[in-house]
C-alpha cells in the first residue's frame, strides 16, 4: 500500500481541514421522485449540507428488490442542481455509465459489492473526480486500502473512505458497525474516512447515537440515509430517518464536533 501511505495529503486540507468541517452526506437511499429529492436537498441546504445522495442504480442482494429508477433520476439529479447549491453524491456500477457520471455526477460512490471490482477501481482512477470508496462487509481493513490503492494507482487521489458496517455473527443489527476501522485507518492513511451509521444498524434509533459514536472516534463525517417520509421509503425504510430527525442529528454532531475542534 505504498500510495496510500505516502498519500500527498493535499485533498484532505482543501476539503476537510480549512474550517474544520465536517463532511456529511445524506438523502434517502435511492431516488424515487422529483418531489422527495426535492424536498431532502431544501432540507440540507437550509442545514447548510451540501452532498446529497442520489442513487440511479442499486445493486441489491435479491434480484426481487427494487434496484433503482435507473437513468430516469437523471433529469431529477439535473433539477436538483439547476436549483440548490448542492453536490451529488451517486453509486456507480457499471463501466459503461462513466461517461455520464463523469459529466452528472459530482462524487463517484463505490459501493460495497463493488468495492473489490477491480476494473471499476482502475476506470475511476483515470477520472478527475473524488471517489467515495466504501468498505466491503466481508473485507479487512487491508483489504479496503488496496482498493484505494487501485485507485490511486491510476492517478486519482481523492479518495474518501466510508465505513458502513461488516458482518458479523451478530443479528440485532443489519451489520457490525466497525467503528476501530476510524483510528486504524488514521494511523495508516491521510485519507479522510466518513461512517455510515444507516447501512451499518440497518435501524433507525441506531442512527444517532452510531453517528455520535463515529465523530467521537475521529470520524471526518457521515454519510446518513434521511427520508421526507422513512415508513413509505421504496428501500431501506427500516434504516432512514425523516427530516426532523436528522436536524435534530445535525445539531448534536456539530456540537460534539466543536468540543472535539476546541481540545485539538
Amino acid at each position: 500500500m505504498k500510495l496510500v501511505k505516502e498519500y500527498n495529503k493535499q485533498f484532505m486540507i482543501d476539503h476537510f481541514e480549512k474550517d474544520k468541517d465536517l463532511l456529511i452526506i445524506a438523502g434517502p437511499c435511492s431516488i424515487e421522485s422529483e418531489e422527495q429529492m426535492m424536498r431532502v436537498a431544501e432540507k440540507l441546504v437550509s442545514l447548510n449540507i451540501h452532498y446529497i445522495r442520489s442513487a440511479m442504480f442499486k445493486p441489491r442482494t435479491s434480484p426481487y428488490s427494487f434496484q433503482g429508477i435507473g437513468f430516469d433520476g437523471l433529469e431529477i439529479i439535473k433539477k436538483i442542481k439547476e436549483k440548490y447549491p448542492i453536490k451529488v453524491v451517486s453509486e456507480l456500477v457499471r463501466l459503461n455509465d462513466i461517461p455520464i457520471y463523469e459529466k452528472y455526477v459530482d462524487v463517484i460512490q463505490i459501493g460495497a459489492r463493488n468495492m473489490q471490482n477491480f476494473e471499476l477501481l482502475k476506470a475511476v482512477g483515470k477520472l478527475k473526480k473524488p471517489v467515495l470508496l466504501k468498505r466491503g462487509f466481508g473485507n479487512t481493513i487491508e483489504e479496503w486500502l488496496n482498493s484505494a490503492e487501485y485507485i490511486m494507482a491510476n492517478g486519482n487521489e481523492q479518495i474518501i473512505l466510508c465505513e458502513r458496517g461488516i458482518k458479523t455473527f451478530e443479528t440485532a443489527t443489519r451489520n457490525t458497525l466497525d467503528i476501530s476501522s476510524v483510528p486504524v485507518v488514521k494511523g495508516l492513511t491521510k485519507l479522510p474516512i466518513i461512517v455510515d451509521p444507516s447501512h451499518a444498524s440497518g435501524r433507525r434509533e441506531l442512527v444517532t447515537p452510531l453517528a455520535l459514536a463515529s465523530i467521537a472516534a475521529g470520524s471526518d463525517g457521515l454519510m446518513i440515509e434521511v427520508h421526507p417520509d422513512p415508513e413509505n421509503s421504496v428501500s431501506d425504510k427500516e434504516q432512514a430517518i425523516s427530516l426532523a430527525e436528522f436536524e435534530n442529528l445535525i445539531s448534536k454532531v456539530k456540537e460534539i464536533n466543536k468540543t472535539l475542534t476546541k481540545q485539538r
